[in-house]
Parts: C-alpha cells; structure tokens; sequence
C-alpha cells in the first residue's frame, strides 16, 4: 500500500493495522502532518496544526504498542481532526473569529475527552465559518477554506475545515458539529459521510450548547461504518444532560452490518416555500431513489412544507451572535445578526421556541406513514468562494435559507440524519442526499446507509489535488 492509498483508508482499517503492529502510529502520524503541511496551503482547512502535541502523542503510543499486549481502544493510534468550535484543552479555540485565535482552552469538551480516551491522536483544530454561522468557510482574519474537489469552490460550512481536510486525505476522520446542516452540508459539498445525531445522543457537556437542543456533535467520515463507529465512542448521557437518549442494544457499528428489512421511503425534491431543488439535485434524489427500489424498498413521494420554521429559527440562530465580543469584531452577517438580536424581547424568543416546538411535532408527523426520508442535503450544488461577499446581509440571510432548507427541520425536530454522497455537479463538485430516520434511530439509518454504501463506490473517490 503505498503512502496515497494509506492516507485514504478508513480509520477503521487504520486501526486494525495499528493493532495488528503493521503501521506504527508515528508513521500514520507522521504521513498526516506531511500531507498537510504540502497541501493544505491550498485548501485552509486546518486552523492550527497541532504538530508537536501530535507526535509527541503518537511516540508515547508506539512505546506503548511496543510494550504491551493489553487491549487497546478502538481507535488506538488513528489520527482525527477537530473542528474549531470544539475546546482541545491548552489549545487556542478561535471559533472563527481573528481576535480569539490565541484564546487557550482551559478544558476538553466532553467530546474530545471520549475521542482521546477511544486512542485518536488530535492532529489539529479545522477552520470553521465564524460562530459556526454560515454553510460557506470564509472568516475574516483567516483564509477561505477551499474544496479539494474544486480550489474555485466552497467545502461548506460551519464544519467546512474538517469536510475540506478529509476529502483531501489529510486526515481519516474529522469531528464536526451541526445546528443546521453544518456536518450533512459540508458532506454533500465534499463527497463524504456527514452524519448528525439525534438530540441528545452526543452529550455537550462540561458547558452546552446555544440553540436550544437543535445543534449537536457529529462526524464526517469516508465509510458508514467510521461514522457508526464514531458514534460508538462518543454517545452516552452525562448526568445532569437536559437531553438524553438510551443506547440501542448492541453497537451502532453493528448496526451497519445487520441486513434491512424493506422500508417505506419517503421521497422529497421540494421544500415549501422555498421551492423545488436545482434540476441536478432532483437527479441526485431520484438515482438514489431507484437504487432503494432495487434493493427492495418502496418509494413514496411526499410534499413538505417548512415555512412555518423560517422566522423562529431565524430568531434563535440571531440570538447565538450574542457571545460577549463587540460587534466590530464581527463579519457583516453576523454584525447585523447581533444587532437584531440585541433588539429582540425575551417574549418574542420564548414565543419562537413555541413555534418550533409545533413545527417539530409536524415534522416527526411525517413518520405516521414512513420509516424513512429521502431529500436532497441542500437545494443547489455549493457556490464559489466569496459568490455572495458583496451581498448585503439581509440578501446573505435570504440566500442561505434558499440553498440549505431540507437541513434545519431535522434540527429543530431533533431527527438523525445522514448525507450520503451522490455524484458531481457540471464543476467537478460533489453532490450529496440526506436520509433521515425516526426519532433516536440512528440504527435504522446507518443500516440502510450501509445498504447504500454497498452498491456504490464511494470511498474510492479521490480529489486529483490529493494525488499530487
């Protein structure tokens, strides 16, 4: 196997490698940090490079292999990146905004503590939008993050850093978060795994989280069974959660090796009011489509309709500007966000948490009838760096909601869901479906994803910049 093709195999096998004492973690560490350190100038994924920390770690994990032949955890000496809205104790954590990129983590999130203790080496923090605001990567101070598949295009957002460094094989798994699309978006964008756990699954602790129970921690991964697997070492309550959910019997990774009994697939290629998705994504829709069919499943077209989320929603995502830094500090967007929300009665936030209390029932409704979701992941392919920089923040604001609208109701609805790649644009740029499951019903969802997975090539698929 050579260094190409190591750099893309899953971290599964990578760990089994490692295990097996064929790859050494220095080695894998050591190929990762070279990868970066000669692609990522292009790209901007990572915001900081956690070089020394990571071979310092990887070292002490050799010795360790070396030494002993006790049980080791699952991902023993597997590289992973972390997304920069996530604290890495004694690692700054800028959260996309210039004047924190020296601000140090006192902590780990909860989070990074269960993917330390499951033997991932942290090769660094990923670039993200600021505040985790925006689907596009473009913070002021820092680089655009751009798509590997397509330098012109890009990779998403807010977890665009960690979708952009895995798709260029600069590490084998990446850590994200999603509060309204934010790890399913880039994964679309970037050809990959993005899968959002129900609410509840993934616990926020030590401090939580701003948007009510609609955001949480996920992953981005190459195979179904890396993100399952992921799940594994990271769900689980912690006292004093305000949400929570049992965990299923067995393992989630078991879950995408069980076989899937036939399902009834509810299939979306509109969302009112907004409309029907670009042409191109329908096709995308519509392919995946006919593959359930042929697996034995059966298709029945549905119409939603998420108008009544778009204002409330738009009240609660205002309202998380609002972190303590002076609003010179901020983009446009977000400039305008905090003002609005400065602006906005305690009553009229409760009441907007009332209304998306109702639209989530609706939501959840659409399972009176279907097992499972099918819809595109956002409505059209991903746009170039710096498309809408010239845009008032009013016009910014309304071309989001136009472009991520099947993403936001499975937050507020608290539903697992899962991007699925689902071929390339006219641009060379990947396209992505969602599937999204009954209330805490990841296993469901990962086994027919993995049914999915089976049938396709998705993991073979290699941006040219990542050969070079």
């Amino acid at each position: 196997m050579d260094s190409i093709d190591l750099a893309f195999t899953s971290a599964l096998e990578q760990a089994n490698l490692v295990r097996t004492r064929q790859l050494s973690p220095l080695e894998l560490t050591q190929l990762y940090l070279d990868r970066i350190a000669k692609l990522d100038p292009q790209l901007g994924s990572f915001f900081l490079v956690m070089s020394e920390l990571a071979l310092s770690e990887a070292q002490a994990k050799t010795e360790q292999l070396s030494q002993s032949s006790e049980a080791l955890p699952p991902f023993f000496g597997v590289p992973i990146a972390i997304k920069d809205l996530n604290a890495v104790k004694g690692v700054p954590c800028s959260y996309g905004v210039k004047i924190l990129r020296n601000f140090v983590a006192e902590t780990d999130d909860l989070v990074v503590s269960k993917l330390k203790q499951a033997g991932f080496i942290i090769l660094g923090k990923t670039a993200t939008s600021q505040l985790g605001s925006f689907p596009y990567t473009e913070s002021p101070g820092f680089p655009p993050t751009r798509n590997p598949w397509n330098l012109d295009y890009t990779p998403g957002g807010s977890s665009g850093g960690s979708a952009a460094a895995l798709a260029a094989g600069l590490t084998p798994i990446a850590q994200g978060s999603d509060g309204g699309g934010s790890v399913r978006g880039p994964a679309a964008c970037c050809g990959l795994i993005g899968l959002k756990p129900s609410r509840g699954r993934i616990s926020f602790a030590p401090i939580g989280e701003t948007l009510a129970g609609f955001a949480t921690n996920g992953v981005l991964a190459r195979t179904v069974a890396d993100a399952a697997a992921f799940l594994d070492v990271t769900a689980g309550y912690v006292t004093g959660d305000p949400y929570w959910l049992s965990l299923p019997e067995g393992s989630f990774l078991e879950a995408t090796q069980r076989s899937q009994p036939a399902l009834r697939i509810g299939c979306i290629t509109e969302i009112k009011p907004v409309g029907e998705a670009a042409p191109i994504c329908v096709q995308a829709v519509e392919k995946t489509a006919r593959s359930l069919e042929a697996l034995g499943h059966t298709i029945e077209p549905m119409s939603v309709d998420f108008g009544d989320m778009i204002e409330p929603f738009t009240i609660l995502w205002r309202t998380q500007t609002d972190v303590g830094i002076p609003p010179f500090f901020l983009d446009k967007v977000n400039r305008s966000l905090w003002l609005k929300a400065k602006f906005t009665r305690a009553a009229r936030y409760v009441r907007a948490m009332q209304q998306l209390q109702t639209f989530a029932r609706s939501v959840v409704s659409l399972f009176d009838t279907v097992d499972v979701l099918l819809l595109p992941t956002y409505l059209h392919p991903a746009i170039r760096v710096g498309e809408w920089k010239s845009l008032s923040p009013a016009r910014t604001l309304e071309k989001i909601i136009q472009w991520i609208a099947p993403c936001p109701a499975f937050n507020v609805s608290g539903l697992p869901a899962i991007n699925l790649p689902a071929g390339f644009d006219q641009n060379g740029v990947p396209l992505g479906v969602q599937i999204v499951g009954r209330p805490a019903d990841e296993v469901t969802l990962l086994s027919l994803a993995a049914q999915l997975e089976a049938e396709n090539s998705w993991s073979r698929d290699r941006p040219t910049l990542a050969l070079e």
